[in-house]
């Protein structure tokens, strides 16, 4: 009977074994999914070794992935089992990637050729640079040969926050090349945060508001969270140790959540105008504590339960409270609504991954990034709306005050003329006053938006029109033009006639522009030897070739200075909206590399982005993304 037995458990052992098909590799295999060719098997208490793979009851366990890239919160660990063989034409030398970013543990096991195995340690518990074989921002190591006969892998993966395991197969060439991209789209979005910061921390010191500073601790830990949940920030903050328990995966976000929802208190003035709202926020920041403290304990996984369940309290507060102040007439609410929208919608996609409701693949990589920049951007526009709100209260409050100054003066009129006079006199002082802040506030908003030289508007200016112009041509679907004029050999000008001939010079060049482009466009001055053109309507490129063709014939003619004829020449690089960039910054880049290549050609020319073939940032994005699978998990 004994034999009977064990008999039967070898039979079901090899039949499970028969049942799990090999991931066959060729030469277009780079850069795809293992995960429907594995196998798993749930660690119930954790008591399983490597040696007991070799157990037949033990393999007789293992069930088909399914294509499951994670399993959610577990306290278990969890085995995964893969085997891999090659086509006789394909590549023998293979890289794994393992996309989990912020896994706690994973070890990868290798068979050694002796009948043993190789044990390779990684995840959050290992500095970066041990868990690896590649500087590359994932889990990659490189697998020994892989023949024409299956080769079997075991990883042992735990994490009680989230269990996932993405798999990945690469040539090492396309691995860098994919690492190349992602780290110019990943950067982009951190430079967008990072500026922010800056920027906001900058007003929080002159201003000592509180709402700013809770902004700018909530956006400092919004920068490392993204950068810890995409992997750069092992990689490049501390890339010798392993992740530290006060900047993992449970701390940051709670440290960010914290300092959201005081922001959220401290913007929308939760404690008058909201007082639920307020109560429950605080109820929020309390429980983000109590799971910075559990993480600290290494109770990891009712940590992340509590986070996941603060969705109950801290989302409807602070929807709630937004909602509220914004039927209320308070317009930072709404950009803060939009803002809090767009984080809940990637902090959604988060807890569904980490509960492994939501598999990980390429289209929800980004989202979470993407949302906290955005969010970013509008708080940063709710703040700057804020005060100036309270400045307007401010004012108001002045003005209310000098009513009933004057209304008090008045009841004085009546007691004494002599006191009339002096009211009289000092109202017509105060409107003497006030008119002159009037014209001094003019003057202020010219000079702010204006080059003093050559009167043109500047680059402020021109950044302004041109964001409203890209709205106006967005919704009324016109195109927009953006033409970079550079004056060539102006230097020599100065250095040979001194500054006064150079100012005329370009005091000469700015009357020509604004006579040689037409009214409803916008000519500004850059700064130095550059100007600007801003083109619109349906005929926007055309148009643009017409005036820069004209521009490089009168702006080229000599100017008399004395007895001297100053002459320059004109390069001129534009660019087209929507065809080349949607906003400023990509309209100004094209147009720059436009006129760059001008300037390569030997100068004296015009040229729009695209002349000669090439793509935009935005297209080649597009032609990346479809013909280059992304790992990103």
């Amino acid at each position: 009977m004994q034999r009977l037995v064990l008999s039967i458990v070898l039979l079901l052992g090899l039949v499970a074994a028969a049942c799990a098909a090999p991931a066959v590799l060729d030469d277009n295999s780079s850069g795809h999914s293992l995960n429907g060719y594995i196998e798993l098997l749930e660690d119930v208490g954790g008591r399983l070794s490597i040696a007991d793979m070799a157990d037949p009851l033990v393999q007789s366990r293992f069930q088909p992935g399914k294509g499951r890239a994670s399993v959610g919160q577990s306290l278990n660990p969890w085995w995964i089992r893969l085997s891999l063989q090659r086509e006789t034409t394909a590549p023998s030398r293979w890289v794994l990637e393992v996309g989990s970013v912020t896994q706690l543990d994973l070890q990868l096991y290798q068979a050694d050729g002796q009948g043993g195995w190789h044990q390779r340690q990684a995840g959050e518990r290992v500095a970066f640079s041990e868990s690896r074989d590649h500087p590359y921002r994932r889990m990659v190591f490189d697998l020994p040969e892989i023949g024409e006969q299956p080769s079997t892998f075991y990883l042992r993966a735990f994490d009680p926050a989230g269990n996932s395991f993405p798999l990945r197969i690469w040539q090492l060439d396309d691995l860098t090349q994919l690492a190349v991209r992602e780290n110019l789209g990943l950067g982009a979005i951190y430079g967008v945060v990072f500026a922010l910061l800056l920027y906001n921390l900058f007003i929080l010191i002159s201003l000592r508001d509180k709402a700013y500073f809770w902004y700018v601790l909530t956006t400092a830990f919004a920068l490392l969270f993204i950068m810890s949940m995409t992997g750069h920030g092992a990689q490049y903050l501390w890339p010798n140790h392993p992740v530290p328990a006060w900047l993992d995966r449970i701390t940051l976000p709670s440290l960010w959540g914290l300092c959201a929802s005081r922001f959220t208190q401290t913007l929308l003035q939760t404690r008058i105008h909201v007082r639920w709202a307020h109560h429950l926020l605080n109820m929020a920041c309390v429980v983000y504590l109590i799971a910075i403290a559990l993480t600290l304990f290494e109770h990891r996984y009712l940590a992340a339960w509590a986070i996941a369940l603060l969705s109950l309290t801290s989302i409807p507060a602070a929807l709630g409270s937004a909602i509220i102040r914004w039927r209320q007439g308070f317009f930072p609410a709404q950009l803060y609504l939009y803002g809090y929208g767009l984080v809940l919608g990637g902090v959604a996609i988060l807890l569904l991954r980490t509960t492994g409701v939501l598999q990980p693949a390429e289209w929800n990589a980004y989202v979470f990034p993407l949302a906290v920049a955005a969010e970013s951007i509008l708080f940063s526009f709710a703040l700057a709306y804020r005060i100036q709100i309270l400045k307007q209260e401010r004012a108001e409050a002045l003005q209310q005050a000098d009513r009933e100054k004057t209304a008090r003066l008045a009841q004085l009129q009546a007691s004494a003329e002599e006191l009339q006079n002096a009211v009289t006199e000092r109202t017509a002082e105060l409107a003497a006053t006030n008119a002159q802040l009037r014209e001094r506030e003019r003057e202020l908003q010219h000079a702010a938006f204006h080059d003093p030289l050559t009167e043109l508007p500047n680059r402020r200016y021109l950044v302004e029109r041109c964001e409203s112009a890209l709205a106006h041509a967005e919704r009324h679907k016109e195109s927009v033009a953006l033409l970079l004029i550079d004056l060539d050999h102006f230097k020599p000008i100065n250095d040979r006639f001194g500054h006064a001939a150079g100012d005329l010079m370009l005091q000469v060049i700015a009357k020509r522009l604004r006579e040689h482009v037409r009214a409803g466009d916008a000519v500004a001055r850059l700064g130095g030897d550059e100007f600007a053109a801003l083109i619109c309507g349906n005929d926007a490129e055309n148009q643009a070739r017409e005036i820069a063709q004209r521009l490089l014939a009168e702006l080229s003619e000599p100017v008399h200075y004395g007895a001297e004829r100053l002459r320059v020449t004109i390069s001129i690089g534009g660019a087209l909206y929507p065809r080349h960039a949607k906003n400023f910054t990509g309209l100004y880049k094209a147009a720059d590399q436009a006129l760059y290549r001008v300037k390569e050609l030997g100068r004296s020319g015009s040229r729009i982005y695209g002349d000669d073939g090439e793509l935009s940032e935005q297209a080649c994005l597009q032609l990346d993304v479809l013909k280059v699978p992304s790992g990103l998990a």
